[in-house]
């Protein structure tokens, strides 16, 4: 289940906790459904990722991210994924790299998403 919600101006088609596991096709359905919406960013709770996005080494994360940006929108992964990056420097480098751009953002809750969005 999605919500498309409008925080600080900016269209954000926020995906339930609940659910299924996105990955690869999952994350296209969401960029279909986006675009149909009119969003320009989609929150996807960490929790819902498939366990590949982030093992950096499968190439899913690059590939499901590769497509956001290819259709103009922004992706949040939203939640805490400290444990994962301390585990591994290889994702903790991506997750950094990821939040100095304007396309993909690894926020702790929705309140962080919404300040982000302020700027």
């Amino acid at each position: 289940m999605t919500t498309l919600r409008t925080i600080h101006g900016t269209p954000v088609l926020m995906c339930a906790d609940e659910g299924g596991t996105i990955g690869e096709r999952e994350a296209l359905d969401l960029i279909g459904d986006a675009g149909y919406q009119g969003a320009r960013w989609v929150a996807v709770p960490a929790g819902r990722l498939d366990e590949d996005f982030f093992r950096l080494r499968t190439g899913v994360a690059g590939e499901i991210v590769q497509k956001f940006a290819n259709y103009r929108l922004g992706l949040a992964v939203v939640g805490d994924v400290s444990a994962r990056t301390a585990a591994s420097a290889s994702l903790r480098d991506f997750v950094r790299e990821c939040d100095r751009g304007r396309q993909t953002w690894f926020v702790a809750n929705e309140a962080e998403l919404a300040e982000r969005l302020r700027s």
